[in-house]
């Protein structure tokens, strides 16, 4: 166990570990892709490229925050853009960032010179180089081999592109509606005028197929081309104005005449209503040029990141820092048309009144990070984002668990949803609407959807209320697409009871006492699946014997992670937990383990790189860290328990590390923005340690100040600045923290005094001090 004060690097060995602890790696030629900074804008710092190599699963085209269109080039790999790859299959209309399975990719397009010959977007495909390419907030753009700049922009519902070809009479656009990220069941096409392209793509899938939905695009260009045609299948017919395919190849091509004038820009609008959805949107949003389009992308970026003013660290934590506050803002997306039509996952259209209607809910991942930081940075939005989520249970019948568009996929497992809307609920978003969101959440709480329909909600709930854990059955046939929680029994025993955890707090705010009670009780299953044998949880089977190796680092019944990782995702509860472990030094000893915690003082960025990272899927067979995946995001901040709150600090500017200015900048999956919004609130200092409550953990911001621009509708300072003079890799130890002038002992904060506060300061120093160390200072358990 270290103790306060703790032996002190010197020398070489406190040089190099302090340059590596913020400074991160430089990864080569990645200087190249983002945008130079020169006039001091913030989207200039940028990186649209971190995450798009070693299955980060970023793309680096335009968008608009949460805008319905995600307009980028697809390279070949199955989430859409790898750079590794060089050669540009078409530049498609949907993305999400971060996903780990195929999904999107509607309507590749892609221009061409000459004959159109092939059908198949991974044989037309073009050629290019990263030297001749480059990406910001809102534009993306790239020079292809065959001769043809292609540019990218975007507005909410409508994606941009802006075309140089070579002085030719053959120059192609190809509108690709039969080929995707996922499986495309049916697709029609129909060249309506010669300006203007209309399709209909059913699409199926994201790691396994789900039921169908529909995306609707039109297409319209600024000139006339001067013949068309489509393409069905290998068969290409010049002339033709219509084209239907069954799970085959599908498309339409357009020619121009670019002898005199070289560009030729096209306006792409989505819908998932309907054609007319589609036009509405076109009409709307459509009609202006390419660079006013791109300027005022650019300007929406601008906007949000302002929110944030960070000041201090070095150039390439800037760079970081931003380029995470980016991805943070790319989801969830809007789903109704300009007119507040909508598709509901009943499949029938609906209205939204009052508000915008969101969609692609990523649910298992973001509720940790990413839908606290957008409640205190988008809270109408986050709003919003919650009713439509209300919307869902009312119009399906019940809440989802990890959807996309217009259907629930059930992939991931446990009840994501409950912290997600407890959360929005604590952060005060769903003013009007407390006893509706509790409803459902208690319907999903107590209860199994029924077998007719798409979720799988607490799909084990019958045995964990029955006897208090989810069993562990390998084998057990899906009755539903999507994961299993039967397969993955433990964890989805810790993550219900979490979930009951948080909706206990909710239920005694709104004055339902008995339920209160019945879920603050559930909120302590944890303790159901303890091996006093291991010391660690284990999965049960039907039975309710323990089963799988004893050994927690070989752990079965675990979803992405083993039982090492998932010792520390109780937080409803982290005293009963440590208790269990067997008290304060136990727990303490069994963390400096967990993160290699004498390896990471010696050498922070080599520990984080080498012993806690072992590859982008390698989520088993380990007793360490992974700052990797969701299973962990909260364990570094168990030190604020533990009263060594200084360890916190430690580990986490470690994990900082990982997040660098390259292409392999990114830590695992984004998961539509989990990750980065893990960097950035952990950067700035105040992280959510007990998601869906309104609990945030102090540790030292990684700036000496951060400006935080808040609503005034929900945070009536209207601002919150988190200072930390003299911040920097050495001294980096909290030695005394403050609100408003006041001293601030604890570790952690609640909404209400970010409501009320202004400031938040901290001294730092070399050294550990004994701030937060008293047992009173420590986040409390719920209840």
């Amino acid at each position: 166990m270290h103790r306060i004060p703790r032996p002190r690097l010197r020398g070489p060995a406190a040089a190099l570990a302090a340059a590596a602890l913020l400074g991160g790696v430089l990864t080569a030629g990645a200087t190249a892709q983002a945008a130079p900074r020169t006039d001091g804008r913030l989207t200039d710092l940028v990186n649209p490229f971190i995450g798009t190599q070693n299955e980060g699963n970023t793309y680096p085209g335009a968008s608009v925050p949460f805008g319905m269109v995600q307009l980028s080039p697809d390279t070949g790999h199955n989430t859409g853009y790898d750079y590794g790859e060089n050669h540009i299959r078409g530049f498609s209309s949907v993305h999400l960032s971060g996903v780990g399975c195929g999904l999107g990719g509607d309507l590749p397009t892609l221009p061409t010179t000459g004959d159109v010959t092939e059908t198949d977007y991974a044989k037309y495909a073009a050629e290019f180089s990263h030297d001749d390419e480059k990406a910001s907030p809102g534009y993306y753009r790239v020079g292809l081999k065959t001769g043809i700049d292609a540019e990218l922009t975007a507005t909410q519902r409508t994606g941009v592109q802006r075309y140089t070809f070579p002085a030719t009479d053959k120059a192609n656009v190809l509108l690709n509606a039969g080929q995707s990220l996922h499986r495309t069941l049916s697709s029609d096409v129909e060249i309506l005028d010669n300006r203007t392209v209309r399709t209909a793509i059913k699409g199926s899938g994201f790691c396994q197929d789900t039921k169908a939905y529909t995306v609707y695009t039109v297409t319209h260009f600024d000139r006339p081309f001067t013949t068309s045609g489509t393409w069905n299948g290998d068969t290409v017919t010049e002339g033709s104005k219509k084209s239907s395919a069954t799970d085959a190849r599908n498309g339409a091509w357009l020619r121009f005449d670019t002898t005199k004038d070289r560009t030729v820009e096209a306006t792409t609008a989505l819908s998932y209503v309907d054609a007319k959805g589609a036009a509405l949107n076109l009409r709307a949003e459509g009609g202006r040029s390419f660079d006013r389009v791109e300027g005022a992308a650019q300007r929406s970026w601008e906007d949000r990141l302002e929110g944030v003013k960070a000041q201090g660290g070095s150039d390439e934590l800037r760079r970081t820092f931003y380029s995470s506050l980016y991805r943070s803002f790319l989801a969830p997306n809007v789903g109704s048309d300009v007119d507040g039509r909508y598709t509901g996952w009943d499949q029938k259209k609906h209205r939204a009144k009052d508000f915008t209607y969101y969609q692609n809910w990523s649910l298992w991942d973001t509720y940790r990070t990413q839908a606290q930081l957008l409640s205190l940075l988008a809270p109408r939005e986050s709003r919003d984002m919650a009713i439509s989520v209300l919307r869902i249970d009312a119009e399906s019948g019940w809440l989802p668990k990890w959807g996309y568009g217009t259907v629930e996929t059930n992939i991931m497992t446990g009840d994501p949803v409950t912290p997600f809307l407890t959360n929005a609920y604590q952060q005060g978003l769903l003013k009007g609407y407390e006893e509706e969101a509790y409803r459902a959440l208690k319907k999903n709480a107590d209860g199994v959807p029924a077998t007719a329909s798409a979720p799988v909600g607490r799909e084990a709930n019958v045995e964990y209320l029955k006897d208090g854990f989810a069993p562990y059955i390998s084998g057990r046939p899906h009755a539903k697409p999507g994961d299993s929680d039967y397969d993955h029994g433990a964890s989805a025993t810790l993550e219900y009871a979490l979930s009951d955890g948080m909706l206990a707090e909710m239920a005694r705010d709104l004055g339902h006492d008995a339920d209160a009670a019945r879920y603050g009780a559930r909120a302590q299953n944890y303790r159901k699946i303890f091996d006093p044998s291991t010391g660690f949880f284990r999965a049960r089977d039907a039975s309710g014997a323990f089963t799988g190796p004893a050994d927690p680092a070989q752990s079965e019944g675990f979803h992405e992670g083993t039982s090492w990782q998932y010792q520390w995702m109780v937080p409803q509860d982290i005293p009963g937990m440590v208790d269990l472990i067997g008290g304060k030094d136990a727990a303490n000893q069994r963390l400096d383990s967990f993160f290699a915690y004498d390896k990471l003082l010696a050498d922070p960025a080599k520990t984080a790189r080498e012993v806690w990272v072992n590859g982008p899927y390698a989520y088993y067979n380990a007793d360490k860290y992974n700052p990797q995946n969701e299973p962990d995001l909260i364990a570094p901040y168990t030190y604020l328990s533990t009263g060594q709150p200084w360890k916190t600090t430690d580990v986490v500017h470690a994990a900082l590390t990982l997040f660098t200015n390259g292409p392999t900048g990114m830590t695992g999956n984004d998961d539509l923005g989990t990750m980065s919004a893990w960097m950035v609130l952990s950067s700035i200092g105040v992280f959510p340690v007990q998601p869906g409550t309104d609990t945030w953990g102090l540790s030292t911001p990684a700036f000496e100040r951060v400006d935080i621009k808040l609503d005034r509708r929900y945070y009536p300072r209207g601002s919150l600045t988190v200072s930390a003079p003299g911040a920097s890799d050495t001294d980096r130890y909290i030695q005394s923290a403050r609100i408003d002038g006041a001293q601030q002992s604890r570790t952690y904060l609640t909404t209400d005094d970010i409501r009320s506060a202004r400031s938040l300061s901290f001294t730092v120093g070399s050294e550990p001090s004994a701030w937060g160390t008293s047992p009173e200072d420590a986040p409390p358990a719920l209840g």
